[in-house]
């Protein structure tokens, strides 16, 4: 018999069909209902222990440590303790040169480090049983340690020693440094003293040349006259005195207007006549004297002069023995007595007829026309310089003793210092305002060096307030002689000065810095190449 189509069987069959598959999600619905109540009251009786234990898992999570460390059995905390107080001895131990007794602490350092690295690993806790040997053996030599006397008190008492005797050394190599430094900067090189012992002999066995002197005696209205552009220079070196010439003719417009006045001291005062009579510098005019024909600079009128007889500043200065070594040595340095060194204060007095000057040190390498200097409006002060301070860098009270009541009072510690090397100076307004007499009182109220420890610069400081005229920063960039320069400022810079120990005529100058001095030196010049210039 022939099977109905689906359309024609009977109903009865697709009703039951329908029956058994709603009852079967309504099972399983009520089934998910009764899941989420129960998980409900779970999440409910969980927040509110996590409520009670927040503050513990706060501290456990703060310390990073797990239950097993905070366990007072914790075996893996005592291995821990352990490797950190071996780690201490083994340093110790390398200090007393007990290298076994390091190695041996360092082999079980390693070995109980495995141990942990295992326990990690595997996630669970070490037992006292597995890590006996571990511990025991650390143990014996942490007691070993301590026979050593590697206890804390006896460890502190040696490093305090050691770091006493680290003391003692350290000054003592700094004071070796500062010492030989010092030597290096002063020493005359071989080369420069025979410069001057070959032009001395030259001017005294070669008449021609005080002859064509004195041939020059049309020279002596250039030196007076204010309409030109008069320099000076006060130098015992040969060489560097004819670097500055040399580099301000060279970079000049007009080198014709341009008149130098050297002056120098009695030993170099005929190598410096031969050097300047043999050698021309593009029409520059040179005058050269020496400060020991000057009738006025006497110990009577200079300070500088009458404290040299005082037999404590000659112990100071000469001996060092008047304070047990205690001053550094560049504060004892003669040279700050030299007279070349003052004469910037006399200026007028050594000058007399002239109105303007720009003084130059003679570590300075000049780089652009300096005329424009001339015409700069000083605004009735009587020094043009160049402003030194970046933030409280190079400021007064870098350079003053500020406890003493004579400074406290009267000058502003934050004022901005100034360099001396190149200095514009109105000796009108000098003369009329008496600089030199402000000077004089200043160096007499330091006779004790209570005010200033050493240098030319502080007394200036002190002379010059508030009658200094700030100069742009281009016209003289300093620290070629013990710093790196941006190079920027090189370029701009009309005046390079060599400032510091590191000066480019000695084997401790700066290599790359040199060769802006030396493009100024002629090599080639017999003289020098008898002298080994090179």
């Amino acid at each position: 018999m022939r099977r109905r189509s689906a359309d024609f069987r009977r109903p009865g069959r697709r009703r039951l069909q329908d029956v058994v598959w709603w009852t079967s999600c309504s099972v399983l619905l009520l089934f998910f209902i009764y899941i989420l109540t129960k998980g409900s009251t779970n999440i409910d009786s969980t927040y509110q222990f996590s409520r009670r234990t927040f503050r513990h898992d706060r501290v456990i999570e703060g310390f990073n440590v797990t239950d097993e460390m905070l366990s007072p059995e914790s075996v893996t905390r005592q291995i821990n303790d352990q490797i950190s107080l071996a780690k201490a001895f083994v340093v110790i131990a390398k200090e007393s040169n007990n290298h076994q007794f390091a190695w041996e602490l360092t082999s079980q350092i390693r070995i109980s480090q495995i141990f942990l690295s295992n326990a990690a690993t595997r996630r669970t806790p070490l037992t006292v049983k597995e890590s006996e040997y571990a511990i025991r053996d650390m143990a014996l030599l942490l007691f070993q340690a301590q026979q050593l006397h590697y206890d804390s008190a006896s460890t502190i008492m040696r490093l305090k020693g050691k770091i006493q005797a680290l003391e003692e050394q350290m000054n003592s190599a700094s004071e070796k440094s500062s010492k030989y430094g010092q030597i290096a900067a002063e020493e005359v090189p071989k080369s420069l003293y025979c410069l001057g012992v070959r032009l001395t002999s030259k001017w005294f066995t070669n008449l021609s040349l005080q002859k064509n002197l004195k041939d020059q005696r049309q020279v002596d209205m250039k030196l007076k006259d204010n309409d030109l552009y008069h320099f000076c220079v006060f130098s015992d070196n040969i060489l560097a005195t004819s670097v500055v010439i040399n580099s301000t003719s060279i970079n000049s417009k007009n080198p014709d207007k341009i008149v130098f006045h050297l002056v120098t001291d009695e030993i170099n005062y005929a190598a410096m006549k031969a050097w300047f009579s043999l050698n021309d510098f593009r029409g520059v005019t040179v005058e050269v004297q020496r400060f020991e024909d000057f009738s006025w600079l006497n110990a009577s009128y200079v300070p500088v002069l009458k404290q040299l007889q005082d037999s404590e500043i000659q112990n100071y200065y000469f001996k060092g023995n008047s304070d047990e070594g205690k001053t550094p040595i560049k504060f004892r340095n003669p040279k700050y007595l030299s007279m070349l060194n003052h004469l910037r204060f006399y200026i007028p007095e050594v000058f007399p007829e002239l109105k303007k000057v720009v003084f130059l040190d003679d570590d300075v390498v000049v780089r652009k026309d300096l005329s424009d200097l001339f015409t700069i409006d000083l605004n009735g002060n009587v020094n043009g310089a160049v402003e030194t301070c970046m933030e409280t860098f190079h400021r007064y009270h870098k350079y003053l003793n500020y406890s003493h009541p004579l400074i406290r009072p009267h000058f502003d510690p934050d004022a901005c210092g100034w360099a001396f090397g190149m200095n514009v100076f109105d000796l009108v307004q000098w003369r009329n305002r008496n600089v030199t007499g402000i000077y004089h009182y200043w160096q007499e109220k330091n006779a004790d060096r209570t005010l200033w420890k050493l240098g030319t610069l502080p007394p200036g400081l002190l002379t010059f307030y508030g009658l200094t005229e700030p100069l742009d920063p281009s016209w003289h960039v300093l620290g070629f002689g013990y710093t790196n320069v941006d190079p920027q400022l090189i370029e701009r810079g009309a005046v390079l000065h060599f400032n510091g120990n590191s000066k480019p005529w000695l084997k401790i100058g700066m290599e790359k810095y040199k060769p802006l001095w030396e493009k100024y030196v002629d090599y080639s010049h017999p003289i020098l190449q008898q002298c080994n210039f090179h």
